[in-house]
């Protein structure tokens, strides 16, 4: 409306217009929105996923860019340990290769594995261990994760008195906790220390309260242990078991996917189409004191 000195003047709105006119400009931008979504994604630059449910394993990183290195090993892997467990147990072997290059010393895998596996104070399966090299200013810190080597001719088998320690048919060194007695033979004779012996403790025991989660029962080998005095695994050795109870359930060991540098590669060393099999094919590996002669399932990459 345009008055006498040519100024325009609005209209008086009632409450009632107000309202409508803005539940109108409402309906226009979701409208709006939605279009901007319904791009195809790969021209948003994001990866089309399956949509959520228990089984579906691509939940975990839904949402990360197409063509990710690190999400393309996962799954790659991923489908490595499905053609795995396919096979017969005494086919497949498991191993690891650990590209030392890659590794930056986060320990975001000794967290996850303690988290994973409720490990108590004492006990650490997955440590990483550091060095430093070189005289000030030209110094370098360098990483080394160190599991259990799961060796071919383990040492700490033919130790144990009681034959708790044994090697399974797909290379994992495993523990029956039921057997073991704690005397903590197959620790002196590992010469690679991983191994570690549960006395008990608890990281709240001097606090005034137990904190719950300190007695959650760890789901080793696929079994709940509850975490009791006088019972297993209380009292017994410990060790890495490559995660046997995600395996069993087709996962990858949580040092794997946890891994921020994609250091970490896990996989059947008798299949010549999976990943470890490639990182292996590449110069410059090693093995931890290969003048033993116990073969250790575990590479590292250099």
């Amino acid at each position: 409306m345009v008055g006498k000195e040519g100024r325009v003047t609005l209209e008086p709105v009632t409450r009632r217009e107000f309202l409508a006119q803005t539940a109108a400009g409402v309906v226009l931008g979701v409208a709006a929105v939605g279009a901007l979504n319904s791009k195809p994604a790969a021209a948003a630059g994001t990866t089309a996923v399956p949509g959520d449910g228990p089984g579906n394993r691509a939940t975990a990183i839904k949402g990360w860019p197409a063509n990710n290195d690190w999400e393309n090993k996962i799954r790659r892997q991923e489908e490595d340990l499905k053609r795995a467990l396919a096979k017969p147990i005494e086919q497949r072997q498991w191993g690891m290769v650990i590209d030392l290059r890659r590794c930056v010393g986060c320990k975001a895998c000794t967290v996850a594995c303690k988290a994973e596996n409720h490990l108590p104070p004492g006990v650490v399966y997955r440590p990483v261990m550091e060095e430093e090299r070189g005289v000030y200013p030209q110094v370098q810190r360098q990483f080394l994760p160190r599991p259990c080597m799961h060796c071919a001719k383990p040492a700490c088998t033919a130790v144990c008195p009681v034959k708790a320690t044994y090697k399974r048919a797909d290379g994992i060194v495993a523990i029956d906790y039921n057997r073991c007695i704690g005397c903590r033979y197959c620790i002196a004779a590992c010469p690679y220390g991983a191994r570690s012996f549960d006395a008990g403790r608890f990281y709240t025991q001097e606090t005034p309260r137990l904190e719950p989660y300190e007695t959650e029962p760890a789901p080793e080998y696929g079994r709940q242990w509850p975490r009791q005095k006088g019972r297993s695994p209380i009292g017994n050795a410990r060790k890495c078991t490559f995660c046997l109870h995600r395996l069993r359930a087709g996962q990858l060991p949580v040092c794997v996917t946890t891994c921020l540098g994609g250091a970490t590669c896990f996989g059947d060393l008798n299949d010549p189409q999976s990943l470890v099999r490639e990182w292996l094919a590449g110069e410059g590996r090693m093995r931890l004191k290969e003048e033993l002669g116990t073969e250790p399932q575990v590479y590292y990459l250099t």
